[in-house]
């Protein structure tokens, strides 16, 4: 069964390019004039789709808003709150938005923008100075690390949330990582981007969850919305995350993203989201009239930033549908229980936010896709939710490592006398990691004192495995740890094949050696 361990997943790195791959069954219409009766039709279509792709998924709570022109149209619950029990999911009910908070944060950091505290192009390192990257190269800005191209690796700094380690350790060890050059690629980082929003909230003299708090959910009314983990808790009207184990959703799991709450923090509910959606229409003015920021201040998060080859603004998923109109997006999801999309037509004045309790399926996204297809043409061109419910499955459920399926040698190199491998092990990035054993069996522990422990089994010679659960590495997932004999017959150190994102690839000195 999969372990309380804890990973934002991304979903759908751009979502206008996963629809423009079935472009070809669209009829291109590089309209914005929608009618109200085209609009009907959308919302008409969710009321009997949504409880369907329930139904085929087992998800349990669905919540749904659309905007349009700045008006909320539709704001409908379906399901429960929690399985086996009978509260309903209503439009209020507040959701944890996984990856769609970099969103949300990124017209936060637009109101400081507009107030000039800070700029895009604004170095991190002048705001959070403990923040440096590896290589001695350019640091990076404000908009780099919004639009994952800092160079730091895919999800840098999510291993050491998992191993408990509070947000200000784990940006100051992001230097033990290796790099690439500045603005090269594009790799999607939780930490990075929080990086980023701390250094704005410093420059503003607060802390993010409040500067969030101040500067667009009480100015627009999204009084149920927060980036703190214990205001969700809080809320009587919450849902609560289902993971997917034995065939069926289950409530067990809670994710506390408190350490990346930029990236991946933000509760709502879909009325509250959908006053966010009337902002992006009003360029960073409410549906009341209240200006937050000049348009001039978000622009540059809505067109893309990224380095050729994906589809990112800072912090929006950015590019065309396949009818030629602008489409901005984000989904996100925890496998411990949540999956969420918005998606919004800035030429159509169109937006819709689809908030789940469950771990992802795919039904956020059909949902939202199928609507703008029955706004669009009237009909569906594609199964949506088994398009997407398949490519998550092969994206985001497979086990991790070169020996997972695999059986061990039929007659293994026999390991040194166990007691050999213990004591203690350093490394910059990950901090210390100590073998213990007991009752014949080697133990790994690492980081606060044994939080994460995993059970080691022989493999061959000194190399020793061990299983990973949790949402790192789904069930099946198996690391080999690989110690170092030198010379005189001592061991020297250990490297895993997973806690290796560092500069060193994964080793781990032993301590006095």
């Amino acid at each position: 069964m999969l372990s309380p361990q804890r990973l934002l997943i991304p979903l759908i790195s751009s979502t206008s390019l996963l629809l423009a791959a079935c472009s070809s069954n669209y009829d291109h219409v590089p309209s914005n004039d929608l009618t109200e009766a085209q609009l009907e039709r959308g919302i008409q279509g969710l009321q009997t789709l949504v409880p369907q792709l329930m139904e085929r998924s087992g998800v349990p709570g669905v919540a749904v808003a659309v905007v349009w022109n700045g008006e909320l149209r539709y704001a409908q619950g379906f399901g429960v709150r929690e399985t086996g029990k009978p509260e309903p999911i209503t439009p209020d009910t507040v959701f944890q938005l996984a990856s769609v908070s970099k969103s949300v944060g990124a017209t936060v950091v637009a109101t400081q923008v507009d107030a000039g505290v800070i700029t895009w192009d604004t170095p991190v390192a002048t705001q959070l100075p403990d923040f440096l990257l590896a290589g001695g190269g350019p640091q990076p800005s404000v908009g780099d690390l919004y639009a994952h191209r800092s160079g730091l690796p895919d999800h840098a700094g999510d291993q050491l949330e998992d191993l408990g380690y509070d947000r200000e350790t784990i940006l100051h060890r992001l230097r033990y990582v290796p790099v690439k050059q500045l603005g090269s690629h594009y790799a999607y980082t939780n930490f990075g981007l929080t990086a980023a929003a701390q250094a704005v909230a410093n420059a503003a003299g607060t802390e993010w969850a409040t500067l969030s708090e101040r500067e667009l959910y009480q100015p627009l009314g999204m009084s149920r919305s927060s980036s703190r983990f214990a205001d969700f808790i809080a809320q009587d009207n919450r849902a609560i995350g289902h993971s997917w184990q034995d065939g069926r959703y289950q409530a067990l799991y809670q994710r506390q993203p408190d350490a990346q709450s930029p990236a991946g923090g933000v509760s709502s509910s879909a009325r509250d989201m959908a006053r966010w959606l009337a902002l992006l229409q009003g360029m960073g003015t409410s549906a009341e009239g209240r200006k937050l920021f000049a348009p001039a201040a978000l622009e540059p998060a809505l067109v893309r930033q990224s380095p050729p080859g994906h589809q990112y603004g800072f912090g929006f998923n950015v590019g065309n549908d396949p009818y030629g109109q602008r489409l901005n997006s984000h989904s996100g999801a925890f496998l411990l229980g949540a999956s969420t999309v918005f998606m919004h037509w800035p030429d159509s004045a169109l937006g819709i936010v689809v908030l789940t309790n469950a771990a992802p399926s795919g039904v956020a996204e059909a949902s939202a896709i199928s609507f703008i297809e029955l706004v669009r043409n009237g009909s569906t061109s594609q199964d949506w939710y088994t398009i997407l419910h398949d490519q998550f499955q092969q994206e985001m459920f497979q086990p991790f490592g070169s020996l997972a399926g695999q059986s061990p040698p039929a007659t293994p190199v026999q390991p040194l006398p166990l007691e050999h491998y213990t004591g203690t092990y350093d490394n910059d990035y990950y901090g210390q990691a100590s073998i213990t054993l007991d009752n014949g069996t080697l133990t790994l522990s690492l980081a606060k004192q044994g939080q994460s422990s995993y059970k080691l089994r022989h493999w061959d010679g000194s190399r020793f495995v061990f299983s990973l659960l949790g949402e790192n590495a789904v069930e099946g997932s198996v690391s080999y740890l690989d110690f170092t004999v030198n010379q005189i017959g001592n061991i020297s150190s250990l490297r895993t094949e997973y806690f290796a994102e560092d500069l060193s690839g994964g080793s781990f000195m032993r301590s006095g050696h």
